[in-house]
């Protein structure tokens, strides 16, 4: 009989807290009411703990609990993707029974159609989704689904200092400050770009569940205005000046993000966590810049609702 070396006692006995695969590829196929389903190219990363007294994990086990359920679970299309990361992940723990955790994540690009702002135009957007699961053997169970859309973001700091420097000019000239103001109201005034990245991840329970579409509508609200693949010179021009006209720090994008998540989903237990992220890309420097939270729904109903009545009343 072969040696089974994972079940030997290592040189260095320290447990490790995760162990496993990434980058597993597998076709999911996803239901949609009254639609096609949608089939998912999908990329899954799978963990569990390892005691001290273990040389390793038997990683072809992960690749079997993946097979064995994604077989299982989509002989029909499925309902939600949250509910494929926790059968994995339960069915992790049941091929490691010395496991105290494991963790489940599916990373999928979803193609979506949509049209340009003025033409009408027939393009596509990739969106990427997600799904994790992290179950513990003492039945803490923490299952969150998100998505990453792209957009683009103009700075606030860059178009004021370039406005400022257009009314000197424009005050050397003859025109009067009323006029001014009317010129540069008229006009959008330039500022630097960047292509930004939203992330958004909301926890869900049995008896809370979140549309991943409108995940995406709520992730779009981050940034000053929505890329497109094609662009007729109309769409084109329709884009720039709505993102000139809705600048956003990076800051500013999660703050946003947050409103609108509390919007979106106003019966949201207190206790739901949310992870909130955005990346911009920076076009006039080498580095990107970005900026994160991570709260309940309470903490932000809190933040927000504080916010709203301090400016009520200075005003």
């Amino acid at each position: 009989m072969l040696p089974d070396v994972q079940l030997l006692k290592p040189e260095i006995p320290i447990g490790l807290s995760r162990v496993g695969a990434t980058g597993i590829k597998k076709l999911v196929e996803v239901q949609r009411e009254g639609k096609r389903p949608i089939i998912l190219i999908s990329t899954f990363d799978v963990f569990v703990d390892l005691p001290a007294h273990l040389k390793g994990v038997n990683l072809s086990r992960n690749f079997e609990v993946i097979d064995e359920v994604i077989e299982a679970l989509t002989a029909k299309p499925i309902e939600n993707i949250e509910d494929l990361v926790v059968e994995i992940a339960k069915h992790l723990l049941l091929r490691h029974e010395y496991a105290t955790k494991a963790e489940a994540r599916m990373n999928s690009e979803l193609i979506m159609r949509k049209r340009t702002p003025r033409t009408g135009q027939r393009t596509q957007e990739v969106v990427k989704i997600f799904g994790e699961a992290t179950l513990s053997r003492d039945g803490n169970k923490i299952v969150m689904v998100g998505v990453e859309v792209t957009g683009i973001t103009a700075c606030p700091c860059a178009q004021e200092l370039v406005k400022a420097s257009s009314a000197e000019r424009l005050a050397k000239m003859g025109f009067d400050e009323e006029t001014i103001k009317k010129i540069l109201d008229a006009i959008p005034v330039a500022t630097h770009n960047q292509r930004g990245r939203a992330t958004l991840k909301v926890q869900v329970t049995d008896s809370f569940k979140v549309p991943i579409s409108k995940l995406i509508e709520v992730a779009k609200s981050s940034m000053s205005y929505e890329t497109y693949e094609i662009l007729k010179r109309e769409d084109e021009l329709a884009v720039v000046e709505a993102a000139h006209r809705n600048t956003r720090f990076v800051e500013d994008g999660v703050r946003y993000m947050a409103m609108e998540l509390l919007k979106a989903f106003p019966d949201a237990p207190g206790d739901i966590l949310a992870f909130l992220r955005q990346e911009n890309e920076e076009s006039i420097h080498q580095h990107n810049v970005v900026a994160e939270r991570f709260a309940t729904f309470e903490e932000l109903r809190n933040e927000i609702g504080s916010s709203d009545a301090s400016r009520s009343n200075s005003n």
